[in-house]
């Protein structure tokens, strides 16, 4: 079931490469923060079209309609990520105030154990936050939804928390993968070009600078959106798995 969602998520990704683009221009802009919001308010788009969908059915990618509602959603999606993540975090601090007026083995063993444990309750708030905004888009954006604690645990507890954190760490990896052989395959092209180019009397940093602006604009436009997706995608059909 969790190798048909990674399919189904990298076949879905690549449907509309014009998506990609338009994501990858708004990301150009996000760092006057509010394009950022419209591009979490597609990615929940996606949450919401997967999660009433089915695993490798005809599912459209969503479409750019009603800006202002997809910068509303983005907004809620960030305090959703915002307010789960503060769990981790001020746990993380207490043991740091708390060992921070230790000295010597206590407060490096102190630390260690609330490192620990700020790691596996960053593990359960992911968890959470992402099956928390599934469940907010499932009953039609009911944003109290998405912190019904109790709901969203019956929810992975029927999916199985093994099969949610595996399918995570696969992300993870298939991210990562995606990412790294893309960046190869680019700066392997160029260095090819750069090497023929210096055995030619031809000065190659041109030729690498090119190589790296290339790399950067595939990463923005193509490659960061369609992960984007894919991610947002798969994380909506594990929801379905309960369902």
């Amino acid at each position: 079931m969790i190798l048909d969602i990674y399919k189904d998520s990298l076949e879905y990704s690549a449907k509309d490469w014009k998506t990609l683009v338009i994501l990858g221009v708004i990301c150009l802009f996000s760092f006057l923060l509010l394009p950022a919001f419209l591009i979490t308010g597609y990615n929940y788009r996606v949450i919401n079209t997967a999660v009433h969908g089915i695993i490798n059915g005809r599912d459209p990618l969503p479409d750019f309609e009603d800006l202002i509602e997809m910068f509303v959603d983005g907004v809620k999606v960030v305090i959703v990520q915002i307010a789960y993540m503060l769990v981790p975090i001020i746990v993380f601090l207490l043991f740091a105030i708390v060992a921070g007026q230790l000295t010597g083995i206590l407060s490096s063993a102190l630390m260690i154990i609330g490192c620990l444990i700020t790691f596996a309750l960053f593990v359960v708030a992911c968890l959470m936050e992402q099956m928390g905004l599934c469940h907010m888009a499932y009953n039609e954006g009911a944003f109290s939804k998405a912190f019904a604690v109790k709901e969203i645990k019956e929810v992975i507890d029927e999916i199985g928390w093994f099969n949610c954190i595996a399918t995570y760490l696969g992300l993870i990896i298939i991210t990562l993968v995606i990412a790294l052989v893309v960046t190869a395959i680019v700066y392997g092209i160029f260095t090819v070009f750069g090497i023929s180019g210096a055995v030619l009397g031809v000065d190659p940093s041109g030729i690498f600078i090119l190589g790296a602006l290339i790399n950067s604009a595939v990463t923005m436009f193509i490659v960061g959106p369609y992960l984007s997706i894919f991610n947002s995608r798969s994380i909506g059909l594990l929801y379905t798995m309960q369902i």
